[in-house]
């Protein structure tokens, strides 16, 4: 088939590339325009422009799709069977929704009507799901909202972090999608039932609120890791990010955000979790062991007096 395809991170490249191994004719690119990123904010392109680069298709970056005539009439000159949509970052609008001959059909990480919006990887996590999965989705101009074409699932468990959960969910995408163009699928409506909306992430809701329980904390250090990331703070206010972490077992008799020992065992608002790695400002992420080698961390030190970390 004709295909226009349209992502931005590293969940879309699988799809690309398996659209393009399997000999579609992909006519362009659509990915956000190369932006700062890293500490030297150096100008980079995003992982899908770096990949279509790669294999030699043309890319496309418009900053914006709202009222702008000419990028729509582009768009359907390209004359697609279908337009390829993950994680683009931009709203489509009507005028491009129809003007392929199959419509745009997006790869969503989620088990349509469950968390339809941004952040569906992360918000299954963090709300203890025992399964995700992905939704080939017939694109119309609500929010996730048209007919499910094709879905398979994974399970959520004890070990699953967001980035896990995100390549495993990348992949079944890719394989999804294929499934569609190849074979077809009768459209299903949405039901009515179950819909919950993942929300666009902050920095914020990284911090951790030791009131929670441990069973929570571990969940958001699992969900939030590596973006927006997870942290607490000392005393003195200096932001520590934490990395990973593992639940304790163990009930303290202590107030939450209390250190419990030299293992890095902290009190929560029930149960406690133990730190298995974390980063001071201004270095790299570090296993406990080497953290607290530069850092002493005195049983008794209650964390949680919290500022917003620095990027």
């Amino acid at each position: 088939m004709r295909l226009v395809f349209m992502g931005t991170p590293d969940f879309a490249v699988p799809a690309l590339r398996a659209l393009h191994a399997h000999g579609h004719d992909i006519a362009a690119v659509y990915s956000q325009p190369p932006r700062p990123a890293g500490r030297g904010k150096a100008v980079r392109p995003s992982p899908v422009q770096r990949a279509a680069e790669e294999l030699g298709l043309e890319v496309r970056h418009p900053v914006s799709l709202r009222a702008n005539q000419a990028e729509w009439d582009s768009f359907a000159a390209l004359q697609a069977d279908a337009a390829i949509v993950a994680a683009y970052g931009l709203i489509l609008p009507p005028a491009m929704l129809t003007a392929p001959r199959l419509g745009c059909l997006n790869i969503h990480a989620s088990l349509l009507p469950r968390w339809r919006g941004a952040s569906p990887i992360q918000s299954a996590i963090l709300a203890g799901d025992t399964k995700s999965g992905v939704t080939i989705m017939q694109m119309e101009a609500g929010l996730d909202t048209g007919p499910m074409l094709r879905a398979d699932s994974v399970p959520i468990t004890a070990a699953t972090t967001a980035s896990t959960l995100h390549d495993q969910l990348a992949l079944m995408g890719a394989e999804l999608v294929l499934h569609v163009l190849t074979e077809g699928a009768a459209p299903q409506t949405q039901p009515e039932e179950g819909v919950t909306y993942a929300p666009r992430l902050t920095r914020e809701d990284g911090r951790i609120n030791w009131q929670e329980s441990a069973t929570a904390i571990d969940r958001r250090i699992r969900a939030l890791t590596p973006w927006p990331g997870t942290f607490t703070t000392l005393p003195d206010g200096t932001v520590i990010k934490i990395g990973a972490a593992a639940l304790s077992g163990d009930q303290p008799h202590a107030p939450p955000g209390t250190i419990l020992d030299d293992r890095l065992s902290i009190a929560c608002g029930e149960g406690s979790i133990r730190l298995l790695a974390l980063q001071r400002p201004g270095r790299g992420m570090m296993q406990a062991d080497a953290f607290l080698r530069g850092q002493t961390l005195p049983a008794g030190l209650r964390l949680g007096e919290a500022t917003t970390p620095n990027d």
